[in-house]
């Protein structure tokens, strides 16, 4: 059997878990905090936190060109579009329903990583893939859970979709040169360089004694997950697998947006769970050892 990238797996689980669960909980930040300036916020904290990890390893060359490039591009489309179009989303849908519709970052990984990697996809990664989008199709089609969701909702989710598998796929081109934490560092200082004047703007006119304390204790949890730890995990764990294949872990992050949106109050249907239990078969079916033919 091909050795198993347990480290990788692990690795990408856990980022996804992550990022599930501040999508959750930013339907509360957003309620206490402007968008931008919500953003602004948490490119500055995480900022700080990661501080030390700007300077250059001695083993790494200098950034040429195509590096700062990708650089700029992982962290305009992958941080800052991505959490503008989540968090506008986010105001516009309910919890449960945008993490079954972020389950179509799959596919569209497998899409650009075909595209711009030129990755040859397996046949059991794309029925995982298909995996993803059947649960998409299920919630399309479902109306329970889904009365707070506004077409614009959706359609800038489905815009965050494909921000995300941008950034699957750019990251991984960004591994081969680059250790993770140097990469989360320089992409959330991008990130900050680009929201800073729009949250600016938005702090001028902002009361910041009406957020509560948790609100403030949601937005250092939001900061250090969304910018450092998920971002470090997943670099961390894309170095050991084709994007197309750590695409299928973001599966992991529809199921643990649903689960917060459950602790908010919301509800799940019966054609979101079976959505879900897709997601999971996809995971085993994209990971699951292959063996070798005798010689």
């Amino acid at each position: 059997m091909h050795p198993v990238p347990w480290r990788s797996y692990a690795l990408l689980t856990a980022s996804t878990c992550l990022v599930g669960s501040y999508v959750g909980l930013s339907k509360l930040l957003v309620l206490a905090f402007p968008v931008f300036l919500l953003a602004g916020m948490r490119f500055g904290i995480a900022a700080v936190l990661m501080a030390g990890w700007l300077k250059k390893p001695a083993h790494e060359a200098p950034l040429d060109a195509r590096s700062k490039g990708l650089l700029f591009l992982e962290s305009f489309l992958g941080n800052f579009l991505f959490s503008i179009c989540m968090l506008f989303g986010l105001r516009q849908s309910s919890a449960v329903v945008a993490g079954v519709i972020l389950a179509g970052i799959p596919a569209a990984v497998a899409l650009l990583s075909r595209v711009f990697l030129r990755e040859r996809l397996g046949g059991r990664t794309l029925a995982g893939i298909a995996c993803a989008v059947g649960g998409i199709a299920l919630v399309a089609t479902g109306r329970q859970g889904g009365a707070d969701t506004t077409p614009l909702g959706a359609l800038l989710l489905v815009a965050a979709v494909f921000c995300e598998a941008a950034y699957v796929v750019i990251g991984k081109q960004l591994t081969a040169g680059l250790g993770p934490r140097r990469i989360s560092a320089l992409i959330n200082l991008w990130g900050l360089v680009l929201v800073a004047p729009l949250a600016i703007w938005q702090a001028f006119s902002f009361d910041f004694t009406t957020p509560h304390a948790l609100d403030w204790g949601l937005l250092g949890y939001y900061a250090a997950t969304a910018s450092v730890i998920t971002v470090w995990l997943w670099m961390a764990g894309l170095q050991g697998l084709p994007a197309s294949q750590a695409g299928v872990f973001m599966v992991f992050l529809p199921i643990s947006t649903a689960l917060v949106g459950l602790a908010l109050g919301e509800t799940v249907s019966a054609q979101q769970a079976l959505a879900y239990g897709l997601a999971l078969s996809g995971v085993l079916l994209a990971t699951w050892p292959r063996r070798t033919a005798p010689r």
